[in-house]
């Protein structure tokens, strides 16, 4: 028999049993569309975190106060961190790896102007912040390079907050009253929406020393640093630890590079992905079992046939080969079934912008439909093994 013969054989053996194979084919294409409707779906999760975290780039360093590390005792007041200060971000510039630095502070204030009132977050920021993050203006500027230790008393919105208390007209120059202070308005801020959690567009900027007095706080709670990206980061790293080292004695900080928090994250999402597969793959291990049920069955109901072909002059080997490719066959009907439903199903739920990342992860396809014929090949081998050793003549028998 030829590949053809064998491949006719096997479909006019499954389409003579149309509901059974259907049956059987279904329990493997709902397997495997399962795996590729969850990976998808966490793929696109995937997707999306990593996106909202290098949206403002990827060559980010966050300095904050406190070193992490656990200490057998408590080691009480000289234990105890420094702040981090205006001065420690002014330090950082002398860094040969630095574009900006961006001393940071962070609360929640009401405030005040046109006659209304809301209460907003307030980021303390200063005139790098923009640069450091790719933050963008929609008019007016950002804070200026003012002498950070006494800025002017000048605040930049953000697009919600300017349409919340000025509405259509032009907020620019008017008067912002933050808590108990009062601050010019020079800017808007780009609309920028949620990231992670925050929103950016529901916020007030103001110089970081004038965030401070505000919130009645000594210390900035972050110094975030741009280095060139053509710089190693071990180097960027280790300079910036010896400049904090050397204004405080000792190192009480933490400096955590974004690529590192990327690379954990990567990891993570990475394992996830693996998981919602791996839930998948046990409908597919249902699948796998109701094929090999039908393949006994398939042998025990045509004992008959497989004596008239050893009658005719097939080999063991041939009929081996005649319901492997058989169980193929139709473990490779089902993995085609299943994929276009869930590539189907997972492009139509990414074309109803209903708010769910879905990315097809393509790796993942082609691995499950490889893995369906696998299945197929793995379900036919036992039933194919005991239809080759039946006995012609008590096959024939059977009949």
């Amino acid at each position: 028999m030829s590949v053809i013969d064998t491949l006719r054989f096997a479909l006019r053996s499954l389409t003579a049993h149309r509901l059974r194979t259907l049956l059987s084919a279904t329990g493997i294409g709902i397997g495997i569309a399962a795996v590729i409707l969850l990976t998808s779906i966490g793929e696109g999760i995937h997707q999306f975190v990593i996106s909202e975290f290098t949206q403002f780039g990827t060559n980010i360093i966050t300095v904050t106060p406190g070193k992490i590390r656990t200490h057998g005792r408590s080691l009480g007041a000289i234990g105890s961190a420094r702040l981090l200060t205006i001065e420690d971000a002014l330090a950082l510039r002398d860094s040969r790896y630095v574009q900006h630095v961006n001393a940071g502070v962070m609360g929640n204030a009401e405030i005040r102007a046109s006659g209304r009132s809301r209460r907003v977050t307030v980021y303390g920021e200063s005139p790098d912040f923009a640069h450091t993050f790719n933050m963008n203006v929609a008019s007016g500027r950002f804070l200026p390079e003012d002498d950070p230790r006494n800025p002017r008393a000048y605040a930049v919105l953000g697009s919600k907050v300017r349409t919340e208390l000025f509405g259509s007209a032009n907020p620019l120059g008017a008067t912002l009253q933050v808590g108990l202070s009062r601050f010019r308005v020079i800017g808007v801020m780009e609309s920028k929406g949620q990231v992670l959690g925050f929103d950016l567009d529901d916020t007030v900027f103001l110089p970081t020393t004038r965030a401070l007095e505000i919130f009645n706080r000594e210390g900035v709670m972050e110094i975030n640093i741009a280095y060139r990206p053509s710089a190693p980061l071990e180097a960027v790293v280790d300079d910036i630890r010896r400049i904090l080292v050397s204004r405080h004695g000792r190192e009480d900080f933490t400096i955590t590079p974004q690529q590192q928090m990327l690379n954990t994250l990567n990891t993570v999402l990475d394992v996830l992905i693996f998981a919602v597969a791996a839930l998948g793959s046990i409908s597919l291990l249902v699948g796998a079992v109701g094929m090999v049920t039908l393949m006994h069955i398939a042998v025990t109901e045509r004992v008959a046939e497989i004596g008239l072909l050893t009658a005719l002059g097939a080999t063991r080997a041939r009929v081996r080969i005649l319901f492997l490719t058989e169980s193929t066959v139709l473990a490779t009907l089902g993995g085609l079934g299943g994929l276009a439903t869930g590539v189907g199903i997972a492009w139509l739920l990414k074309s109803l912008s209903i708010g769910l990342p879905v990315q097809i992860p393509w790796n993942y396809t082609a691995s499950a439909l490889g893995i369906s014929v696998l299945i197929g090949l793995a379900a036919g081998v036992i039933p194919a093994m005991r239809a080759a050793r039946l006995n012609p003549i008590e096959a024939l028998r059977a009949e």
